[in-house]
C-alpha cells in the first residue's frame, strides 16, 4: 500500500497582501491605554485629549523628573506626530530610576498615541519609538568584581 502526497504551490501577488487595518482603543471616558518599560521602570499610560497636561504618579511630570533632558525624552513622541498640547497623560511609574523611567513613559505615550490614533504608527516607527530598549544590566559573576571587571593583576 503506497499513499501519494499532493502539494499545492500558492502564488500570491505582493499587491494582494494589504497590512491589516489597526483599530481604535479608547474607552468610555475617551482615553487610550498602554503599558512602555525600559530598565527595570514600567509606566501604564493612559492618555485623552487635553491640554498637555502630563501627571506622573499623582504629581506633576516636570517636578517629578526634575531634570529638563528627562522631560523632554517624554515629550518626543507628541512633537513627532505634531501633537504637542493637543493629549493630557496620566502615568504610574514603577521601578527603575529616574531616567529608566522617562524612557518607560515615553514607550508608554507611543503605543497610547498608536491606540488612539492608528495612523500614528508609521511615524513613530520611524522614529524608533514603539521599539522596547530591551539593554538591561548585566549581573554580577562571582569571582569578579562587577558584571566585567575582575581583580587587578600585581606581579609583585
Amino acid at each position: 500500500m503506497s499513499s501519494i502526497v499532493k502539494e499545492k504551490i500558492i502564488e500570491i501577488n505582493e499587491n494582494q497582501i494589504q497590512a491589516l487595518p489597526r483599530e481604535q482603543k479608547i474607552d468610555a471616558q475617551g482615553r487610550s491605554y498602554a503599558t512602555g518599560k525600559r530598565k527595570n521602570a514600567a509606566a501604564r499610560v493612559w492618555i485623552k485629549k487635553g491640554t498637555g497636561k502630563i501627571e506622573v504618579n499623582g504629581r506633576d511630570a516636570r517636578t517629578y523628573f526634575g531634570r529638563e533632558i528627562l522631560f523632554n525624552i517624554i515629550r518626543f513622541p507628541f512633537s513627532a506626530t505634531k501633537n504637542e498640547d493637543k493629549f493630557d497623560v496620566v502615568a504610574t511609574i514603577a521601578g527603575g530610576g529616574l531616567s529608566g523611567q522617562a524612557g518607560a513613559l515615553a514607550h508608554g505615550i507611543s503605543k497610547a498615541l498608536v491606540a488612539f490614533e492608528p495612523t500614528n504608527h508609521k511615524a513613530l516607527k520611524a522614529g524608533g519609538f514603539l521599539t522596547r530598549d530591551s539593554r538591561v544590566v548585566e549581573r554580577k559573576k562571582y569571582g569578579l568584581k562587577k558584571a566585567r571587571k575582575g581583580q587587578t593583576y600585581r606581579k609583585r
